[in-house]
Parts: C-alpha cells; sequence; structure tokens
C-alpha cells in the first residue's frame, strides 16, 4: 500500500545526472546568440492585490512563445557535428515541438516531431512552418514514446526528450539565472509543473547561484501527479488529460522529479476556472498574452496572503495558444476576478 513519505525521512540524493553550475553556465553561453534575454515586467495591482512584490519573468516573449526554445537549443547546439548531421526527434504536444524544430532550423538539421492529434492547431501549424516533419500519434504517453522509437529507429535521429534530458533541463535552467540576476534576493521563485524541466532547472539555477530563494511550484487540480507523488515519495504516471493548460498535462520526468524531491518542493494546485479566469486577468491588466499553463504559477502568486511582504519571481512560461478557443470559455466561460 501506498504511504506517504514520513516527515523526518531525509532527503534523497540528488539524481547523478543532474546538470552542475558549470553545465548551467556553459548552457547559458551556448544558447545567448539565439534566444531571446526576455523582460522581467512588474504590476502595482497584482502586487497590491498579492500583498507581495511580484517580478515576471516573460518567457511568453521568448522565441517560439516559450521557455522551452532554451532547452531545445541548448540540446541541439551541444551536439557534434556526426550526431547533429542525422538529425533529431521528440515526442511534443506543442512547445518543445516548436522549439526543437526552430532550433534544428537554425543548426541547419532535419527534426522529427511526435505529436498527438489532440494537439493544438496553431502549435502544429508552428511546428510546420519551422520546416519539422510531423510523425502523428495517439493522445496518451505510451503512444507518444512508442512512436518515437521508430522515428529514431528509423532516421538515426538524436532523441532529444521534451524535459528528461540533462541538456534541456540545463537550458531552462537559463530563465532563471537571468531573473536572479536581474531581480536580486529573491525570496521565492514560482514555476509551472508539468514534465518538470523549468521548475527542475529553477532548483538548480538557485542552488548553483547560492540565492536564498524557495522554489515553489504551481500544478493544475486535474493534473496533480507532481503535487502528489511528491508527497507519497515516488514518481506517478500523469493523469487524464482534461486540463485547459494542456502544457501541463505531462507527469514529471526521473530526473526532474529526483531533483524536487531533492530540494524539497512544495507543489500548489489550482483548479479549472481560476486558471482560465487567472489568463484573461493577465491578458486584461498586464497587456501581455500566456497561455493557461503560464497562469498557473501566477494564480498562486496571488491567493491573498500566501507571499505577503516577500519578493518572488513568476515564470510565465509561454504565450502559445489557439486563438478560437480561448480558456475562458472552455473552463465554463469563468469570468476575470473583480478584485
Amino acid at each position: 500500500m501506498d504511504r506517504p513519505t514520513p516527515p523526518h525521512s531525509p532527503r534523497p540524493d540528488l539524481p547523478p545526472n543532474a546538470p552542475t553550475a558549470a553545465e548551467l553556465e556553459a548552457a547559458a553561453a551556448r544558447i545567448a546568440p539565439h534566444a531571446h534575454r526576455t523582460p522581467v515586467l512588474t504590476s502595482r495591482t497584482f502586487d497590491g492585490w498579492s500583498g507581495a512584490s511580484l517580478f515576471f519573468k516573460c518567457e511568453n516573449l521568448q522565441r517560439v512563445g516559450a521557455f522551452k526554445f532554451r532547452g531545445a537549443c541548448n540540446a541541439v547546439f551541444a551536439l557534434d557535428e556526426a550526431t547533429a548531421a542525422r538529425g533529431v526527434a521528440t515526442h511534443s504536444s506543442g512547445n518543445h515541438a516548436q522549439a526543437l524544430a526552430l532550433a534544428a532550423k537554425l543548426r541547419g538539421i532535419a527534426a522529427h516531431v511526435v505529436m498527438p492529434t489532440d494537439a493544438p492547431a496553431a502549435k502544429r501549424a508552428a511546428v510546420e512552418g519551422y520546416g519539422a516533419r510531423i510523425v502523428n500519434c495517439a493522445p496518451t504517453l505510451e503512444a507518444r514514446e512508442a512512436t518515437l522509437a521508430e522515428v529514431v529507429a528509423a532516421t538515426g535521429a538524436t532523441e532529444v526528450h521534451p524535459y528528461d534530458d540533462p541538456r534541456v533541463v540545463a537550458g531552462q535552467a537559463t530563465a532563471t539565472l537571468e531573473l536572479l540576476e536581474e531581480v536580486p534576493e529573491l525570496d521565492v521563485v514560482l514555476a509551472p509543473v508539468g514534465g518538470g524541466g523549468l521548475i527542475s532547472g529553477a532548483c538548480l539555477a538557485v542552488a548553483a547561484r547560492g540565492a536564498r530563494a524557495e522554489v515553489v511550484g504551481a500544478e493544475p487540480a486535474l493534473a496533480d501527479d507532481a503535487a502528489e507523488g511528491l508527497r507519497r515519495g515516488e514518481r506517478l504516471a500523469p493523469r487524464p488529460p482534461k486540463t485547459i493548460a494542456d502544457g501541463l498535462r505531462t507527469a514529471l520526468g526521473p530526473l526532474s522529479f529526483g531533483v524536487l524531491a531533492h530540494h524539497g518542493v512544495r507543489i500548489e494546485t489550482v483548479d479549472e476556472e481560476t486558471i482560465a479566469a487567472t489568463t484573461r486577468l493577465v491578458w486584461e491588466r498586464m497587456k501581455i498574452v500566456v497561455e493557461p499553463s503560464a497562469a498557473v504559477p501566477v494564480a498562486v502568486a496571488l491567493r491573498p496572503g500566501a507571499f505577503a511582504g516577500r519578493r518572488v519571481g513568476v515564470l510565465l512560461s509561454g504565450g502559445n495558444l489557439d486563438l478560437d478557443r480561448l480558456p475562458w470559455h472552455n473552463a465554463g466561460a469563468a469570468r476575470s476576478s473583480t478584485r
């Protein structure tokens, strides 16, 4: 029978394949010619509602519209010439697919992307626009992995996993490295949790810089495998793909789970109506486009009193969504807050 990890149990060791501080710095240098150094925005309104000082790292303004470009770019440009010539392959519902397609295009190599049939149309079109070959599969993790294995066997391409790859995690960590450089003395770094690349990168970046910030995860209540898995002390399978935060439907990979467990990260969950309302709120008040996945940590940051008096960095993960299927209509016509 599954049992919660006892409170007095020692935290597990860091996974042996976790990127080192030196590898994070190398990733930052490697992607610098290709990735945007995204801005950090503030909002007096959001500060007033939360009672905290909030700093939003706008990865929605990154190339391909998401932080995923950092990890894909690092993975692609870290390959030696002979390996790169055989191309790269991955499975993804959208943002990583776009990121790998663009990174491969910049290096002049082939990219093969396995995408579930329910992937958002806007993300699918972007992948095709960057020149990658799309291979369709059923919308399950098992189907993604099986189809990707077939593609790799047929092409000889190098697999670049969306999140369970040290090169990808090192690239994602550069978002937090930049945030810590621009906003010193943060008390908290808030990140969304899907496969875990961004938040595990945040943990490693905070540790590498010797920062005092606590890393806190934000996860949809309908996709709470990370929160429950960390509570139990075991990595869980993904939940059924019901949340509107489609980028967070994936379960934690072994590398990210190990990093989060080692650092004792806590995860807060958010219901669907709040995700939809917060997405709309960011559009209305901050005048920037974010996707529902990016709104999840914002919702946690805005909980009254949750971080009162603290300096909180919020990683806005991306801004890619289908404008014909706006989230506040898909979550029961949730309305923006009137606070």
